[in-house]
């Protein structure tokens, strides 16, 4: 299989901690560092979040914009996506960031449970977060928790909301909502196909469950993300020493399966993205 596979790595996310994992990223200059080095291991996507000094999740646009610009000087031709998740901020905040008009977003399309809340996708908020991103040339990349996000993700590329080709990430394995479940995925790939047959995918798996979803997407010939958001160790004893090794453990696989690892350039062709900053 010759197809280059797009490596992401998410980098922090919300929820994990130091206390967690000492290696986890959470000032912009710590993240900038990680990211770094993550890049130099393969990954060409930086799935970003940030964090306010007591380690909470926040949305503010300043705190995207310096690492935005640590991560251009440091990683030059990575893709950089922000993520316009529920848990940083409520309502129109999620999507403050969008004037800086980073390559990508996320774009959750739906509403689905989480551990201990429902994560909270209206269709209006959907909507102004998609009418943002065309505004400032900002690609989304779909996060499909569950199938009828699948739907919904087409149903907006043909209204014209969103652009097509499109970029789908399935996320599996988040307690209470859609787990790491072989057929299902099998089931989502057919799905996108059959609805977008000119989508790129991608498989992001939660906790335990990213090194399996990770080999998946690689053996179907999709893209993948690892990274310390959704998976802090590197098996049940061992704490991931760095966002960096979680990205080897994808290029590992990579060359099991004889994929080639996307440089940045490839990526940004597949993904239709231009080619520098």
């Amino acid at each position: 299989m010759s197809n280059p596979c797009i490596i992401c790595v998410a980098i922090t996310g919300s929820l994990p901690r130091k206390e967690d994992n000492p290696a986890v990223p959470i000032t912009v200059a710590e993240q900038i560092e990680s990211t770094q080095a993550a890049f130099e291991a393969g990954a060409s996507i930086a799935h970003c979040h940030v964090r306010n000094d007591d380690q909470t999740p926040s949305s503010d646009p300043e705190k995207f914009g310096r690492l935005m610009e640590g991560l251009k000087k440091h990683c030059p031709g990575m893709i950089i996506q922000l993520s316009t998740g529920g848990r940083s901020g409520a309502g129109e905040a999620r999507g403050g960031m969008l004037p800086l008009a980073p390559d990508m977003a996320s774009l959750s399309v739906g509403s689905n449970n989480f551990p201990t809340r429902v994560y909270e996708n209206p269709p209006q908020l959907v909507q102004w977060l998609a009418d943002e991103m065309r505004t400032y040339a900002v690609k989304p990349e779909i996060e499909a928790f569950d199938l009828s996000h699948i739907h919904q993700a087409v149903a907006l590329a043909e209204q014209g909301s969103i652009t097509s080709p499109l970029y789908v990430q399935f996320v599996m394995g988040v307690k209470n909502s859609m787990p790491a479940d072989k057929p299902t995925f099998d089931f989502y790939i057919e799905t996108l196909k059959r609805l977008a047959p000119d989508a790129q995918w991608c498989g992001a798996g939660i906790g335990a469950n990213q090194y399996v979803v990770n080999e998946w997407a690689i053996a179907a010939g999709g893209h993948t993300r690892t990274g310390l958001e959704d998976n802090v160790r590197l098996d049940r004893d061992t704490l991931a020493p760095s966002n960096a090794a979680l990205v080897e453990r994808a290029v590992a696989l990579c060359e099991k399966y004889q994929r080639p690892v996307a440089t940045w350039q490839q990526a940004r062709h597949i993904l239709g993205l231009k080619q520098s900053y």
